[in-house]
């Protein structure tokens, strides 16, 4: 999908665009919690375990969880008995988080932007995100990381990739035509990649923007996991994405009614939804040449000389990229 601006340079005028179309995007989720706890793809039990062997998590942990949606990710972090503090800008998809761990008592899950969210100088020995980090202005995520964590302290990335096999039966494969009949030339549509390219691809943060040194290099695990649906269910799993979220219910509707009816008839009414879970994680870096103390300069005139602060200019503006262009959605 093209980026929103291709221009090498941008204005404050377009990253103002660019945070609207992101909060609007993510606001379509608050629309269908409920669908979306259904039917959404959660995380592998080993992942967490992973998770909690390189970052040395336990009872005596606390963690910061960005995005945290239904809370899916927030009950496995919370079975380590670590404290977690759940940040989720959508109401609705907060007020089911809440209800899905009240069983958790070492649980908190307020409702905010990270970018706008009070930390009330809480700082953590883990951050994680959960097929979330997308949402989050890369102009400041990164740093606001950086701030809210101990030295030492980790950085987890969570998300779930849609691949494919060669030779299994793939849903968009059978429907490509239907998607070009309801939404002709959308540039969303599309194969999904092979899982075996997509392995080749596992150095980094992924298709976020890159941190710079804020964090140290990245550990990337891959977790083969699968979902099986009937027609009706893999209408509502489309349904929950921003992809077909995105389109009006005038033309939604009928093209997932289409994609439903094609499963039952010619596919068994059985389907399978393949991905590859990655869990990329990185530990918070040092001060970073950037993060020093501003350079006091000294400004001489006819009636004497006194320091000012001097605003750093340092960097470039980098172009800015459609948030759904990621691999987590």
């Amino acid at each position: 999908m093209a980026s929103l601006v291709d221009s090498p340079t941008v204005s404050a005028e377009h990253g103002a665009v660019a945070d609207l179309h992101r909060r609007e995007i993510g606001r379509l989720f608050n629309e269908v919690p409920e669908l979306y706890d259904r039917v959404r793809p959660s995380y592998p039990d080993e992942l967490f375990t992973d998770l909690a062997a390189i970052t040395g998590m336990d009872e005596r942990s606390s963690v910061l969880e960005v995005g945290c949606g239904t809370g899916q990710a927030t009950r496995s972090l919370a079975a380590f008995g670590c404290s977690v503090t759940a940040v989720e800008p959508g109401a609705e998809l907060a007020a089911l988080a809440r209800q899905r761990i009240a069983t958790f008592g070492n649980v908190k899950v307020e409702t905010s932007t990270f970018e706008e969210w009070d930390d009330r100088g809480r700082r953590f020995d883990v951050l994680a995100a959960a097929s979330a980090w997308h949402w989050v202005d890369p102009s400041m995520g990164w740093k606001r990381a950086h701030e809210v964590l101990y030295p030492g302290a980790w950085m987890a990335l969570l998300g779930n990739i849609l691949v494919c096999r060669p030779g299994e039966p793939e849903v968009y494969a059978e429907t490509a035509d239907l998607h070009e009949r309801f939404s002709p030339g959308n540039p969303g549509w599309g194969h999904p990649p092979l899982e075996d390219d997509v392995r080749t691809t596992g150095e980094g943060w992924g298709l976020v923007d890159n941190p710079g040194g804020l964090f140290g290099p990245t550990t990337v695990r891959w977790y083969p996991t699968v979902q099986w649906f009937n027609g009706d269910g893999f209408a509502d799993l489309l349904r929950s994405t921003s992809l077909y979220r995105r389109l009006g219910r005038e033309v939604r509707e009928p093209l997932l009614d289409a994609v439903a009816e094609r499963i039952r008839t010619r596919m068994g009414d059985r389907v399978s939804r393949r991905y590859l879970s990655v869990l990329r994680v990185g530990q918070r870096a040092e001060r970073t040449q950037g993060e020093l103390e501003t350079p006091i300069f000294e400004h001489i005139n006819l009636h004497g000389s006194y320091p000012f602060v001097r605003p750093g200019l340092a960097g470039d503006l980098r172009p800015l990229r459609d948030p759904a262009d990621t691999d987590e959605q």
